[in-house]
């Protein structure tokens, strides 16, 4: 046990927030699998046909888990989020395998026949989807850094769930389809209405397609309304151009941690009872907040000048305002106090050291500490008129008091002594000097030659130290040198080689990291002298390292897009036209972003890559079920308006899955709901806009950009005229001699 006296208490645990997450994680699963059970049961509208898509859920998460398994990942908060995600996207392969199904038995025919045809005519597009979606993971799961292996088991989840669920979509479903589907010859009424509704969705979305695709005739002029669709997704690219250069960006969210850590700097020489004092002052400060139920304080760590106050909250369910909203009403009340520097914090969210601020920007140079300092102070002024930029704090600090001993060379030959003699005699009176060792029972010990402590107490006392000059006179140092009070650097940084000072600071709610770096890379721009140059630490490093990164993985998933989708389509029209409704999923989403007060953070940045999976499957459904038709003898035109009327349901359905399904994520409340709002959203307000968009915008692009040769028939021509044995083959005329 432990001495009388002492008592060990916890005053901050990271292990209650994890756990509170990973629960509220396992509430959001099962509130999207009962909102995507309510889509699918509204449009299929039988316990039966509902029963298949679900199916899916639970046999793709059990896959996935032995994925995460072979891997070795961990249940944490981002496989969590991806399994999130998974409950909307692996009932999709399902909803369009049973639609199709279910089209055919709705049309007569017998349920084993229907299943046999209906997986035939569809697998191809979902095992196009199911890469597609696969693919856009891919470059994710290789992102250098530290955000590149926090996102890598996100990543491979949510893609190992889609493989899983394309393989239960093509094997599991149709069987079940054959077992558990029937024709219903006499529907209910709420089997009647929702088939008026969804039948009246589809005729008038057919006409609207119709009206679209047709040429007008104003007069003797002809206009084709197709350029109305061009210019609607024209002006859908210039608005993500345009919302994507104005949306605010940092690295994570800031999370509802459960804590507030106020950090205490006092001046060089502060005794403890002094920082105590003052630490004691803003442990009272949290005390008048009823939303904190334990107040815990450490005084003289790392330093007695310093101190840190852990101001820990009830429960999330307990209290009505979050810790960021807490924080901001503290600071100004702890930095007002005069004799310290006090600030408080809340954790980053991804990982990152307790103490660590979101602004973290470096000077270097190869200049004095001095003349660095006088730098620092003028780009802190130049900081201080930017309100974005609060609880502005530095490393280098002039402020530890020294003697500084000048040596008057010229007296000091004059007198015959040596200015090495000087700094010895300094050096032994002041700081000792081992001059021997002797030993006693076996053990050695050193022996020093130093002056008393009450003998170097004071500047004075220099006087009394002695050297030998000339002839043997004794000469006080005090005739030998000038003493100098001086302020120096508490500590001399160093940041690649150089000298170098940091300036870090929290940012303010309405103001962004990336708004706060381009400030300051403006102000020192203005401030900096030739010879010192700027850099990044810590999150903000971490910010712009992860911004460039993932903005290469999102150019390498559509290239990813375009090459998986060229080599099932066999061409690069088809996957050109596919890609077209990217751009209209990323309005949706900047706009549903900003709305909500978003960022463009590694969640966000993670949702709108998820979006190009998802949203290009629409495209997919229509441009391969285009292709069949047309194969069959259709007409381009006809077959592009049956196609899109004919799979607008299960495009409507898969939509209601996803969308519904990222509901809770955008509503999510509780421990690390900020960062799951984000990719909630994205993946809302992407795939709804998107998603109304993209069934008249590649209907639109594939009359005008798709090969006017049914698809496949130069295929089709080389697979009829294989070379028999009795074949004939005559060589070219350009070839004969």
């Amino acid at each position: 046990g432990m001495p009388p006296g002492i008592q060990i208490d916890v005053a901050n645990d990271n292990s209650i927030f994890i756990d509170r997450s990973i629960k509220a994680v396992y509430q959001t699963i099962l509130e999207a699998v009962v909102l995507v059970a309510l889509v699918i049961f509204l449009f299929l509208r039988t316990l039966r046909a509902s029963i298949i898509p679900l199916v899916t859920i639970p046999v793709s998460l059990i896959g996935t888990f032995a994925l995460m398994a072979l891997f070795g990942f961990t249940i944490n908060s981002l496989t969590m989020l991806a399994l999130v995600l998974a409950i909307g996207l692996v009932v999709d392969d399902a909803i369009v395998v049973l639609e199709n199904i279910y089209r055919h038995i709705e049309d007569g025919m017998q349920p084993f026949q229907a299943a046999i045809r209906g997986a035939k005519e569809i697998g191809f597009a979902v095992v196009a989807m199911t890469l597609t979606l696969a693919a856009v993971f891919a470059p994710l799961a290789f992102t250098p850094g530290r955000t590149g292996r926090l996102f890598a088991e996100f990543a491979l989840a949510l893609a190992g769930s889609v493989i899983v669920s394309g393989f239960v979509a093509l094997t599991l479903s149709p069987m079940m389809c054959s077992k558990l589907l029937k024709h219903v010859d006499k529907p209910g009424w709420f089997d009647r209405t929702m088939e008026k509704v969804l039948v009246g969705i589809t005729n008038g979305y057919g006409s609207v397609l119709h009206w679209t695709l047709t040429t007008a005739q104003m007069g003797r002029l002809k206009f084709s309304r197709r350029w109305l669709v061009v210019a609607v997704m024209l002006a859908a690219a210039g608005g993500t151009w345009t919302l994507f250069k104005s949306a605010k960006s940092e690295l994570a969210p800031l999370e509802d941690r459960g804590v507030i850590l106020t950090v205490i700097n006092g001046p060089d020489g502060a005794t403890m009872d002094y920082t105590t004092r003052y630490a004691q002052a803003i442990e009272r400060m949290g005390s008048r907040f009823p939303e904190f139920d334990r107040l815990f304080t450490v005084v003289g760590n790392p330093t007695v000048a310093q101190g840190n106050v852990f101001y820990r909250a009830l429960p999330w369910e307990e209290r009505k305002r979050s810790t960021l909203e807490i924080a901001r009403e503290i600071t100004p009340m702890v930095s007002s106090l005069p004799g310290v520097t006090a600030f408080p914090i809340t954790p980053p969210s991804l990982g990152q050291g307790f103490r660590e601020r979101p602004l973290n920007f470096v000077i270097l140079t190869n200049d004095s500490y001095q003349n660095l300092a006088g730098v620092v102070r003028a780009l802190q002024e130049e900081i201080a008129k930017n309100p974005g930029i609060v609880s502005v704090d530095t490393d280098l600090r002039l402020n530890k008091p020294e003697i500084s001993l000048e040596v008057d060379r010229e007296r000091a030959a004059d007198m015959g002594v040596p200015v090495d003699a000087i700094a010895r005699a300094v050096e032994t009176m002041m700081g000792g000097r081992q001059v021997t060792r002797y030993k006693r029972e076996g053990e050695q010990f050193d022996v020093l030659v130093q002056t008393k402590p009450s003998d170097r107490d004071t500047p004075d006392d220099i006087e009394k130290i002695f050297v030998r000059g000339r002839n043997d006179a004794m000469i006080p140092l005090s005739a030998l040198v000038k003493i100098r009070e001086v302020v120096v650097p508490r500590e001399l940084n160093h940041f690649s080689q150089r000298r170098s000072a940091s300036i870090t600071a929290n940012i303010a709610p309405d103001y962004s990291l990336g708004e706060a770096l381009a400030f300051m890379k403006q102000a020192s721009s203005k401030v900096l002298k030739p010879g010192y140059y700027t850099d990044l630490n810590g999150t903000s490093r971490e910010f712009t390292k992860s911004s460039g990164s993932l903005a290469i993985v999102f150019v390498l998933a559509l290239f990813f897009i375009f090459l998986v989708l060229a080599a099932q389509f066999e061409s690069f029209i088809d996957p050109m036209v596919i890609m077209l409704s990217v751009p209209l999923s990323m309005v949706g989403a900047l706009w549903a972003l900003r709305v909500s007060g978003g960022t463009l953070n590694v969640f966000s940045q993670i949702g709108l890559i998820t979006l190009v999976g998802l949203i290009t499957k629409h495209g997919i459904l229509i441009v391969e079920f285009t292709n069949q038709l047309r194969q069959e003898g259709m007409d381009m035109l006809e077959a592009v308006q049956e196609a899109a009327t004919l799979r607008l349901r299960p495009i409507l359905m898969t939509t209601g899955a996803m969308v519904l399904g990222a509901i809770p994520l955008a509503l999510a409340t509780g421990a690390g709901a900020e960062s799951r709002r984000q990719i909630g959203w994205v993946i809302v307000g992407g795939m709804s806009l998107g998603t109304l968009l993209t069934i008249f915008v590649v209907p639109t692009m594939y009359t005008l950009f798709a090969r006017k040769s049914t698809p496949g028939a130069i295929k089709t021509v080389v697979e009829d005229q294989q070379l028999s044995p009795h074949t004939e083959v005559h060589e070219p005329a350009h070839m004969k001699t």
